[in-house]
């Protein structure tokens, strides 16, 4: 049986790698305790810089150490005596000011990596210098939907990201919801395009199966369609909104997803050199698109219910480069936002008088312990067996 297992499970991602989102086979519902609960997660690809994120406007290190980057304290959009965001983040800078804002403060891990390969790896497993084959979102949904519910997982994007594989979920995986389901080769178009909703399943045991995988995937891709096709809204996303709409739209259609994962593309941020204005106008669809995304929950009575996390895989260098840029850094902001979350600033910013040998800061709040308050204080698991470790979550929650 566990070798049938094996090969189920590589039939099921050879679907997925089509772009045929899998859900598996119907007759499971079950959620955990809260079943209304959405985490949506947001990756700003290439490590955006922090620091011209939310600038530490008060610290005259800051402008010691970018003289020419530094963004001057009347530019900012200030959100305290300490901090004001990028000139272009209206959106956060109200998110923030309204209380539905978490910063958390100095996120990284112990013997960093300057890879964008290797740390986007660590922050996607939950597990730095490990080597977890699963993804830390992929084990949340193992854990809190035992029973496998179809599209429980949702990512958003060109190809699956690691942060959602999972030991049992296959995560659905599309791009265009217009084209989601349509593609394959030529040998598996008989299996995909077969409709058997009406037919009469195989008696064998193992071709069942697969042929109950193969109608739940054009289930779900037919869900995804249908979703965004009915999909209408007045809230304005911004220029580049990060598939946050697609979200939008299967939230608004009711579809049992608890888990979403989506990113800003093609190492955006990776910002070596004339880094400002084009930093900015990143900042800005981010902002905008987030911001955005939030309205629309409001708009649809679903508020309270769903948590964004944006996160990077490290951020930048605290000293501007002889380009006008920044180079690969270390710890980073993570951003929480919902109606649920407690706003303000959680752990200690790192300091800019006190650098490690490479001239980057050394992280100051583990970023699995951001993970954990997700895990347990939002999705109601057990973070210490998911992330292999102790890691205290942050008091974002009210209890």
């Amino acid at each position: 049986m566990q070798h049938l297992n094996h090969h189920r499970r590589q039939f099921l991602q050879g679907l997925t790698g089509l772009g045929l989102g899998v859900a598996l086979p119907f007759g499971h519902r079950a959620f955990a305790q809260d079943s209304n609960r959405i985490l949506v997660v947001v990756e700003l690809t290439g490590a955006n810089d922090g620091l011209n994120t939310l600038v530490p406007y008060a610290d005259d290190a800051y402008y010691r150490l970018r003289p020419k980057i530094g963004i001057r304290p009347s530019k900012l959009r200030k959100i305290d005596d300490q901090h004001g965001f990028n000139p272009g983040m209206a959106g956060f800078e109200r998110l923030f000011k309204e209380g539905q804002m978490a910063v958390v403060h100095g996120c990284g891990y112990d013997n960093p990596s300057y890879s964008h390969f290797t740390s986007a790896a660590y922050w996607h497993t939950g597990a730095p210098n490990a080597g977890e084959p699963y993804g830390w979102l992929g084990r949340l949904a193992d854990a809190i939907d035992p029973q496998l519910t179809p599209n429980f997982l949702v990512n958003i994007d060109e190809r699956q990201s690691l942060a959602v594989r999972a030991a049992k979920h296959v995560p659905v995986v599309f791009d265009d919801p217009e084209r989601f389901g349509r593609k394959g080769l030529y040998q598996s178009r008989p299996l995909i395009d077969t409709d058997m909703a009406n037919a009469k399943l195989s008696g064998n045991a193992s071709q069942r199966y697969l042929e109950e995988v193969a109608q739940s995937a054009r289930q779900a891709s037919a869900q995804v369609r249908a979703a965004w096709h009915n999909y209408k809204t007045p809230v304005d996303y911004g220029i580049l909104p990060m598939d946050l709409p697609k979200v939008a739209a299967m939230i608004h259609a009711k579809l049992p997803t608890r888990i979403y994962h989506t990113a800003y593309r093609h190492n955006a941020f990776d910002t070596h050199v004339h880094q400002a204005e084009q930093h900015q106008r990143l900042l800005t669809y981010v902002s905008d698109g987030v911001s955005g995304f939030m309205q629309d929950m409001q708009r649809i009575g679903r508020e309270k219910e769903v948590v964004l996390m944006v996160y990077s895989e490290f951020g930048r260098r605290p000293a501007e480069n002889t380009s006008l840029g920044t180079d690969h850094g270390t710890a980073n902001h993570v951003y929480l936002v919902g109606n649920a979350v407690k706003g303000g600033h959680y752990g200690q910013a790192p300091s800019l008088n006190h650098l490690n040998a490479d001239g980057n800061v050394w992280h100051t709040t583990d970023f699995r312990r951001v993970y954990a308050t997700l895990m347990e204080s939002w999705m109601g698991a057990d973070s210490q067996s998911l992330l292999h470790g102790k890691f205290d979550p942050l008091a974002v929650f009210a209890s």
